[in-house]
């Protein structure tokens, strides 16, 4: 298998920690790959018709694109359990989901900031975008702790990487002020190896 890879993006990160937890990363590939919304990976074409990281080439079927798609495949290959079955299964699918949707706001605030001529750059929308995680987290911080202290499961990954590229783009914007319990969970998190190990240099 082949992973198209770029070692900052929060979503590649949610697949790499995954490969690390469940002892696959000598199965796969990674190629280096380098896309934004303006400036498409040729390397993308024909694999991911949306361009984007990350990208799951297969010997044996088509590619996977999407992080959850990837990661629920990469768990199921293995049986390592991180999508558990029963109740817990919808949490921890909601949990990934609301993580995503953190990265998804960040994300867009960072090509706001990056990628937008800064003459054309909106202020307002960049700080609802932020308003959105400043909720995401203040829930997680009051209705998902149970949840994160648990056997680890794709919810506390998609979480951790989250929480990790917030400090990563958004460090000023302080995500802790005011959710001292998610803080010190993920101070506990970041330090397992499989996090460290695909920490982004900034």
């Amino acid at each position: 298998m082949k992973l198209f890879h770029s070692p900052t993006s929060p979503y590649v990160r949610k697949v790499m920690v995954l490969l690390h937890e469940t002892g696959q990363l000598a199965d796969v590939e990674i190629v280096p790959t380098h896309s934004t919304p303006i400036s498409p990976a040729e390397s993308l074409l024909g694999k991911n018709p949306l361009t984007k990281v990350p990208a799951l080439e297969r010997a044996d079927g088509p590619t996977l694109f999407d992080s959850r798609v990837i990661c629920a495949f990469l768990d199921a290959r293995v049986q390592a359990g991180l999508y558990p079955e029963g109740a817990r299964r919808w949490e921890v699918m909601t949990l990934e989901a609301l993580a995503d949707g953190i990265l998804d706001a960040a994300l867009l605030m960072t090509y706001e900031g990056r990628l937008r001529p800064e003459g054309m750059q909106w202020d307002s929308w960049t700080d609802a975008q932020w308003i959105k995680i400043e909720r995401a987290c203040a829930a997680l911080n009051q209705r998902w702790m149970a949840h994160l202290s648990g056997a680890l499961d794709m919810g506390q990954i998609a979480v951790a990487c989250a929480l990790g590229y917030l400090d990563l783009r958004h460090d000023a914007r302080s995500w802790r002020t005011g959710n001292e319990a998610l803080a010190a969970w993920y101070s506990g998190f970041e330090s397992r190896p499989s996090m460290i190990a695909t920490r982004p240099d900034a």
